[in-house]
């Protein structure tokens, strides 16, 4: 063997040996296989109590799918379960594939950020709402400070037919509409902006839009289940049926299917859970400079995730195609979606490589708040297994014959698991499962006292046990509570 050979061989058996994560996957940390049941309890439950007929949902690091899932029904009425690979309308998140479509050409030199929109679409002839105020550029469309209305000239939006208008609908109709104001003013978010955007791909490549991201993007990632518009063929089949917010009476009503036509490269796109997580993936690679820079170059990339527009109340802050949000002091990158039917959600945190996805088939449903709890749920137990150097342990079982939902009566419910040394309980339903988070420390047989916030001890809880050695029931400040799940 040569000797090369035998010394990376070495290299790759001490790298096993003193990081054993390296050979076995952060999935397999005792610590991120707890977090990943309470994120499954946790989306279990809130589908219930929020009547959501189907929740898909992916949790990403770095290159490795640490977990994704469905719960519920893609379709209510034919009993179809949702599960990773249920295709959902992403609505708006349809505008990153279009801001790096258009980043694509800019790195070929067909266009400049600072070019005007006219400049490449001849037929752009908005009216002015100003006389002498700058021209609407490229930029300005992928940071939504163009100044161009919200929509193209229809009432696509409206129901119960949504019927979007082609696109030679739009750029008739183009000639019409107003600027709401001075290019470069304000933020005003806007699908007509990047319907625009995705032209201009169009134009500059000489491609038809769709055909260009297939070619260019979503075959090249292997996005074998995303597509620039709804996909009729699966309708009845892995196509997500949609349904409406809860009405007055109790019910969420079926959606009417559609399609977006000349509207589709800011809103048209449909695509899974499974798919978001490898686009999220090839982020992290591209930002690493491991890889998919035949795609998109890093600096380009990250040109995207870096903050281009703030709005006048600093509380409005955009990338180049991407919503650039701050929660508890961290800074993130993704889009959201919202069409008839559907809500999605892409979130990343690109420092981290940590990525959560959420897929939704009903209205009235804030999934940017879904992905940031889980988020919450499993960076620190990624945090926490990715420092671990110590050889991955088997589940510890002491815990198991605890762990159970148990029914607080009028209160709801309470989700007790094994959570790192002991036991965590979190009353359902809630929107921040790690903040309102009990943890239960064993201090005897079957007796265990809650965890202050300073670790200090307080109140003890009994746990009730069984015949089949499992315990029936707990109790905590008097009352007892029995296990029903």
């Amino acid at each position: 063997m040569p000797r090369r050979s035998r010394w990376l061989i070495a290299c790759l058996l001490t790298l096993a040996l003193t990081n054993p994560l390296a050979a076995q996957g952060i999935a397999q940390h005792h610590r991120v296989v707890q977090a990943i049941q309470l994120l499954r309890l946790w989306l279990d439950a809130q589908r219930d109590y929020q009547q959501l007929p189907g929740v898909s949902a992916a949790v990403v690091h770095d290159q490795e799918v640490l977990w994704n899932g469905g719960f519920g029904y893609a379709d209510r009425e034919r009993k179809q379960p949702a599960t990773a690979s249920t295709i959902y309308s992403i609505c708006s998140i349809s505008k990153l594939f279009t801001s790096i479509a258009v980043m694509q050409q800019r790195d070929a030199g067909r266009l400049r950020l600072d070019d005007s929109v006219a400049q490449h679409l001849p037929w752009f002839r908005i009216q002015r709402s100003d006389s002498v105020g700058p021209e609407v550029t490229v930029e300005g469309l992928l940071t939504h400070a163009s100044g161009i209305p919200r929509e193209a000239d229809a009432p696509y939006w409206t129901g119960p037919d949504f019927v979007f208008p082609t696109r030679e609908q739009v750029i008739e109709r183009l000639s019409r509409q107003t600027t709401l104001q001075e290019a470069e003013t304000y933020f005003q978010y806007s699908n007509l902006g990047l319907t625009l955007a995705g032209e201009i791909v169009a134009a500059t490549s000489g491609e038809p839009y769709a055909q260009y991201v297939r070619s260019h993007i979503l075959t090249p990632l292997g996005l074998a289940s995303t597509t620039p518009e709804m996909p009729v063929d699966q309708r009845g089949k892995r196509l997500a049926v949609g349904y409406t917010s809860i009405q007055r009476d109790g019910r969420r009503n079926p959606v009417a299917f559609f399609t977006t036509k000349g509207i589709a490269p800011a809103a048209g796109y449909a695509s899974t859970v499974e798919d978001l997580g490898r686009f999220a993936s090839w982020q992290f690679r591209v930002l690493a400079r491991k890889g998919g820079e035949d795609i998109l170059q890093t600096n380009t990339l990250r040109e995207m995730q870096r903050v281009h527009w703030i709005d006048p109340d600093f509380e409005t802050i955009w990338g180049l195609g991407f919503a650039i949000t701050r929660n508890k002091e961290k800074t993130f990158v993704g889009h959201g979606g919202s069409c008839p039917g559907f809500r999605s959600q892409l979130l990343l945190k690109p420092d981290e490589q940590v990525a959560t996805v959420i897929m939704v088939n009903a209205q009235g449903v804030n999934t940017g708040a879904f992905t940031q709890q889980v988020y919450a749920i499993m960076a620190p137990a990624i945090k926490a297994a990715a420092s671990d150097t110590t050889p991955v342990r088997p589940a510890d079982t002491t815990f198991a014959r605890y762990a159970g939902t148990y029914d607080l009566g009028f209160a709801g419910e309470t989700a007790v698991i094994p959570w790192q040394d002991g036991l965590a309980a979190v009353d359902f339903p809630t929107m921040d499962p790690m903040g309102e988070m009990d943890r239960f420390k064993k201090v005897g047989e079957h007796t265990f006292r809650r965890v202050r916030k300073d670790d200090t001890l307080a109140e003890t809880v009994v746990f009730e046990i069984g015949a089949d050695g499992r315990a029936t029931g707990m109790r905590w400040h008097q009352n007892t509570y029995r296990r029903v799940r």
